[in-house]
């Protein structure tokens, strides 16, 4: 799938929580960015490709890896989860925008908030910081060049999901089961709130005194393997 067209999906009709509980409910492995990782301005959304560069402390890395990367591609940055350097700023940001990238996500901190915030590039990070790096940078083996983003390592087969809920990464040989049981879950719910706001609560859609005798008979059944039985879709 193109890039153009992932995002488009995604952004009208799918959210990271739909992504996750797809990836669950296919027992994919769950790719999360770390607790904190948000958006600079509300409402930003994005998915594409996934093209990843470590941090030493030079800008750099990030105008060689900008240079070679595609339309949509999104760019991730490990920082090691540093909070000390605002590791990029605007013309970092800049710099993607010109090469059609569709976002940034930073595993650390940016600056330059209030010129970031005027460009239609989404960044994500943990927040800002005004002090930008000031080590000292050496020659780095190619072994110490593997990005991470919290506990994961991003390739370039990794797909990157991103809104206010968070950030979660996929690998390409599961991107169309998980878009295809997302869209399924999706529907199921908005048709579950539908119900909801015509007056038909959630215990009357599920049965829920069905659950309750049934877990008499089996207390080991749980809320969910129930829900798979029903059809139902509110939590994986």
């Amino acid at each position: 799938m193109k890039n153009e067209e992932l995002n488009y999906l995604f952004k009208e009709k799918l959210s990271t929580p739909l992504i996750t509980d797809a990836c669950i409910r296919n027992s994919f492995p769950l790719r999360l960015a770390p607790f904190g990782i948000h958006p600079i301005v509300p409402g930003w959304k994005m998915a594409g490709s996934a093209i990843g560069v470590k941090h030493f402390g030079s800008v750099d890395v990030f105008i060689e890896t900008i240079h070679s990367a595609k339309s949509g591609d999104i760019l991730i940055i490990d920082n090691g989860g540093r909070t000390d350097e605002g590791c990029i700023g605007d013309l970092t940001a800049l710099e993607a925008l010109n090469a059609k990238m569709r976002g940034i996500v930073l595993w650390g901190v940016h600056r330059d908030t209030t010129e970031i915030k005027k460009l239609n590039l989404p960044v994500f990070s943990f927040g800002a910081f005004p002090l930008g790096p000031v080590r000292n940078v050496s020659e780095i083996a190619d072994d110490y060049k593997i990005v991470r983003f919290g506990d994961e390592i991003v390739t370039g087969d990794d797909y990157v999901f991103a809104d206010e809920d968070g950030v979660t990464f996929v690998h390409q040989q599961y991107l169309k089961t998980v878009l295809d049981t997302a869209a399924e879950l999706s529907e199921k719910e908005r048709k579950q709130a539908d119900q909801i706001k015509q007056g038909k609560n959630l215990y009357q859609q599920f049965a829920f005194d069905k659950f309750l005798d049934l877990k008499k008979i089996d207390p080991r059944l749980s809320f969910r393997a129930y829900l798979k039985k029903i059809g139902g879709a509110i939590e994986e």
